[in-house]
């Protein structure tokens, strides 16, 4: 594992640079030791697909002590197969107004769109991580014959439930807001509670699939 500081508040801790499930698996296993340690000054622990954002004030905390710590509980892991959390199920609504995108990336992979629906909904995806707007759970992976590249030009709004990829990934916009991802469909589902601790429905190492209705 590597340690990068990043500003003088946050370190990344870096066990990797794939898109990779038991690489993943150590992720989640290290940021759960991490908070259980409860180290002093730390303020928020984020993981991602290979890396960990360790964030801490630096008035309250010893950076020498963060990084021991953190290599020391990185030493201590298992190589077991990656653990799998619950499995969501979101129904989807693809193409037409709900997946406008649909088409084009059907002429991306050389199919139909019944075939996209097939490839994209017959696949459990694991959540890697949440990011770009509270509650957006990047997914993945996504079948190699229809990972279309982001849109060109992205929307000024995308509307909320949206389903989308972009590349190897995949994604449900939890509100409305710009987007570039490839829209094929739309959940009902409330990926977001604020109401709720935590507020976002899916968490990494989750598993999801999506369901046409």
């Amino acid at each position: 594992m590597r340690c990068r500081l990043a500003g003088d508040s946050l370190v990344i801790l870096e066990l990797g640079t794939t898109i990779d499930p038991h690489q993943h698996a150590r992720v989640v296993q290290l940021a759960a030791a991490l908070s259980a340690a409860a180290l002093p000054g730390v303020t928020d622990i984020v993981p991602a697909y290979g890396t960990i954002g360790l964030h801490f004030h630096p008035l309250q905390t010893d950076l020498a002590l963060l990084q021991s710590t953190a290599q020391r509980l990185e030493a201590r892991l298992d190589d077991a197969p990656a653990v799998m959390g619950p499995l969501h199920e979101i129904p989807v609504r693809y193409g037409g107004e709900d997946g406008p995108d649909l088409g084009e990336v059907a002429a991306f992979a050389g199919c139909t769109e019944d075939v996209v629906i097939t490839r994209h909904s017959q696949v459990e995806y694991r959540v890697y991580l949440l990011g770009f707007v509270p509650g957006f759970a990047y997914l993945g992976v996504v079948d190699a014959t229809i990972a279309a590249p982001r849109r060109r030009v992205p929307r000024e709004r995308v509307p909320a439930g949206s389903v989308g990829l972009a590349g190897a990934q995949t994604g449900v916009y939890p509100r409305s807001t710009p987007g570039g991802w490839q829209i094929i469909g739309r959940t009902p589902a409330a990926l977001v509670d604020p109401v709720q601790s935590p507020e976002a429905r899916l968490m990494p190492g989750d598993r999801v699939r999506f369901i046409p209705v």
